[in-house]
């Protein structure tokens, strides 16, 4: 499965890199994770619940980042296995490039999956790959406000109200952001 997509952050570079390289933050957005941490320079051990359709799974793997290049961008390797449901594999690519309005997170996303996951369809697959990555994406972007309120920064640029209810992203999936690329790697396997 290869995806791409983009999406403005209303926040710094430096604010959005400092969030995509903090396991808390990243946990706290990926609907199902229980478990993000380092357990190596540039390595993640990482836990998700998922159900999409009949099928329930726990997958748990491996986020490596490389080619790493702050604030601007990175890769993302991810590995994982979830039992009888399937596996995943893959890679990402995720950069943050200066905007008007903050920044612009773009990425692309190659995955492959096995397993009774993969058998359900790729119109479901797809759909739920899709309700993931907004999800993601809409708690990211709260967690960065928030964090940037918290700090003080009363001039971080509030959401615009007209954007509110419009799709954000325009091709799917998740960068990873580090998971996001994970998201959409476990969402297909």
């Amino acid at each position: 499965m290869d995806m791409q997509g983009q999406r403005v952050l209303k926040v710094t570079q430096a604010q959005a890199w400092s969030a995509l390289n903090d396991p808390e933050v990243l946990k706290s957005c990926i609907a199902g994770c229980d478990k993000f941490e380092l357990i190596d320079n540039h390595v993640y051990s990482v836990g998700v619940a998922i159900k999409i359709g009949p099928v329930s799974a726990k997958f748990s793997g491996k986020v490596s980042l490389s080619d790493i290049q702050p604030p601007n961008s990175y890769a993302l390797h991810f590995d994982a296995q979830g039992g009888v449901a399937g596996f995943g594999k893959g890679e990402s690519q995720v950069s943050l490039l200066p905007h008007p309005e903050g920044c612009e997170l773009r990425y692309t996303v190659h995955s492959s999956v096995g397993g009774k996951l993969a058998q359900l369809g790729q119109r479901l697959i797809d759909g739920a790959a899709k309700s993931l990555a907004e999800d993601f994406f809409k708690k990211f972007e709260e967690a960065l406000l928030a964090q940037s309120l918290g700090a003080g920064n009363s001039a971080a640029p509030s959401p615009d109200p007209e954007d509110q209810g419009k799709p954000s992203m325009a091709v799917w999936v998740w960068p990873v952001l580090l998971l996001a690329a994970g998201l959409a790697w476990w969402a297909w396997a």
